[in-house]
C-alpha cells in the first residue's frame, strides 16, 4: 500500500488539476482582493446575479436556484429541511413520483460534497444517519453526455456568450480480461487516487475479472474529486449552442453569470439546448475545462483572470444598476455558516 501513497503522491506533484486548491487559488486570491479595491468592496460579486443570494458565491440555497429555471429544463427535485426522517423522503418521492434510483445532494455544498446516486431505502437510510442538513432529493437523468457550459452576459446586452464547456468522463476502467478490478484500479492514476474511497462499495467485486473491453463505471457522480475527468469541450461552442443557452438564461430572471451543470442525449441536444440542468452554479462557478489533463497552468491562470475580470464588471454593471453588494459583515457571516453547514452536516 505504501507504494500505491507514493505513486499517488508523485502523480499529484506533476499534475496541478489535484493540488489543493488553496495552493493553486493563491494568485487568484489576489486578484480578486485587487478587484475588490476597485470595487470598494471584497464582496462586489454578490451582485454579479441579482436574484441569486449573494450572486451564488456563497449560502445560496441550490433549490432556490433551480426555482428561478423553467419546468422544462429540469428534473424532478424537491427539497427537505433538516432534521429528516425516513418516512418523510418516502412520502416526497412518492408525492413527486420519484423512484430510485436518485440524487441526493446537500442543499447547500459545493464540488461534490456529500452528493451520492441513492439505489435502496437501505441506501437512503445509511445517508440520512451521517447527514444532518436540509436536502435534496433529485431525479437521477441517466443521458448518456454530463457537461457543465459556462455563460455569462453583461447587464444591457442582448445576447451573451458560451466562454467553457466541459464534458465529464465518469470515472471507470476498461477490463483486459485477465486483470482483477482492483489491479485495473491501480493501473490507472486517475481511478488509483480513489482507490481508499473505492473499497466503501466496490470491495466485495475487487477480485472480479471484467471481459475484454468490458467497461467498469467506478462513481456514478460526475465531480472531479470523484474522480471524473474533465474534458476540454471548447469545440463545442458554436452560434448555436451560444444562441440555445441565451434563450434559457434570459428565462432566468437576474442570471448573468454562471455554469449549467447538464445532462443531455448528445452533442446535437447540447448544441440546441435540449437539456436537464442538474445546477446552475453562479458567482462561485469556474470554466472547470481548464482541468483537461495536460492543459498548462499558465493558460488556466489566464482562461481564470479573465473570467474574474468579466465578474467584475457584471457586478459593477449590476451594482451601478441599483443592487447593492453584500456588506463585510454579512459576507463574512454566510461564508462562516457555510462552512458549519458542511462541518455538521457529515
Amino acid at each position: 500500500m505504501l507504494s500505491i501513497k507514493i505513486r499517488n503522491f508523485w502523480t499529484k506533484l506533476f499534475a496541478w488539476e489535484y493540488w489543493p486548491m488553496s495552493l493553486f487559488y493563491a494568485p487568484v486570491y489576489t486578484y480578486w482582493f485587487y478587484l475588490g479595491f476597485k470595487a470598494r468592496s471584497i464582496f462586489f460579486f454578490t451582485a454579479a446575479n441579482p436574484s441569486i443570494k449573494n450572486g451564488g458565491m456563497v449560502a445560496a440555497s441550490k433549490k432556490s436556484i433551480l426555482d428561478l429555471i423553467p419546468l422544462q429544463y429540469l428534473p424532478k427535485t424537491v427539497l427537505l429541511t433538516a432534521p429528516i426522517k425516513n418516512n418523510e423522503v418516502d412520502e416526497a418521492m412518492n408525492k413527486q413520483g420519484l423512484t430510485c434510483p436518485v440524487i441526493f445532494k446537500p442543499d447547500l455544498g459545493e464540488r461534490g460534497w456529500k452528493v451520492e446516486k441513492i439505489s435502496s431505502k437501505e441506501e437512503a437510510s445509511e445517508y440520512l444517519t451521517a447527514f444532518k442538513a436540509d436536502l435534496q432529493i433529485q431525479e437521477y437523468i441517466d443521458l448518456p453526455l454530463e457537461a457543465g457550459v459556462f455563460y455569462y452576459r453583461f447587464p444591457g446586452d442582448s445576447k451573451g456568450t458560451v466562454s467553457s464547456i466541459v464534458v465529464k468522463e465518469l470515472l471507470h476502467v476498461i477490463g483486459d480480461g485477465k486483470s482483477t478490478l482492483k489491479q485495473l484500479i491501480i493501473k490507472k492514476p486517475r481511478a488509483r487516487i480513489q482507490l481508499e474511497k473505492l473499497k466503501n462499495k466496490l470491495e466485495p467485486v475487487f477480485d472480479w475479472i471484467p471481459h475484454l473491453e468490458e467497461r467498469v463505471e467506478l462513481q456514478p457522480i460526475g465531480n472531479h474529486n470523484r474522480g471524473t475527468a474533465f474534458l476540454n469541450g471548447n469545440h463545442l461552442i458554436s452560434d448555436e449552442l451560444i444562441d440555445a443557452f441565451d434563450t434559457i438564461s434570459k428565462q432566468i430572471e437576474g442570471f448573468y453569470y454562471g455554469r449549467f451543470d447538464v445532462r443531455c442525449q448528445d452533442e446535437v441536444a447540447l448544441k440546441n439546448g435540449n437539456v436537464k440542468i442538474m445546477e446552475l452554479n453562479g458567482a462561485a462557478s469556474e470554466p472547470a475545462h481548464i482541468y483537461q489533463e495536460g492543459f498548462s497552468i499558465f493558460k488556466a491562470y489566464k482562461v481564470l483572470f479573465h473570467h474574474w475580470k468579466v465578474l467584475y464588471k457584471i457586478s459593477v454593471a449590476n451594482h451601478k444598476n441599483g443592487t447593492a453588494y453584500t456588506s463585510f459583515k454579512q459576507g463574512y457571516k454566510d461564508l462562516t455558516t457555510s462552512g458549519r453547514v458542511m462541518e455538521q452536516g457529515i
